[in-house]
């Protein structure tokens, strides 16, 4: 029994199952924090395409991007859950539906 070797084609089918998982959880759901995780989840497919693209082309500078990528989501998933919090402090609730602070 003989294993095939993983190519750039299995990272990219896998970052392509991580996008539309993580934009149908955009799109399909109502909860705040399940959206948040899911623009997470496009965020991991992204650095997923330029680790892979980066191996593959023997450069350095898409896992250097990557890196990037990542501290720029940790620092808007701690700015987005600190307003979470005090948006579900005053209204009571994270479904985007009933949040109207805008509206007149």
């Amino acid at each position: 029994m003989s294993l095939s070797p993983i190519t750039t084609g299995h990272y990219l089918a896998l970052s392509a199952a991580l996008l539309l998982l993580g934009a149908l959880g955009l799109l399909l759901r109502r909860n705040v924090i399940v959206m948040l995780m899911s623009v997470e989840l496009i965020l991991n497919a992204v650095n997923l395409n330029l680790i892979a693209f980066s191996q593959h082309w023997r450069h350095t500078t898409g896992q250097i991007f990557a890196i990037f990528v990542i501290c720029v989501a940790v620092a808007e998933a701690a700015i987005a859950l600190g307003i979470l919090i005090a948006l579900f402090r005053n209204r009571g609730t994270l479904l985007s539906d009933e949040i109207d602070l805008l509206k007149w």
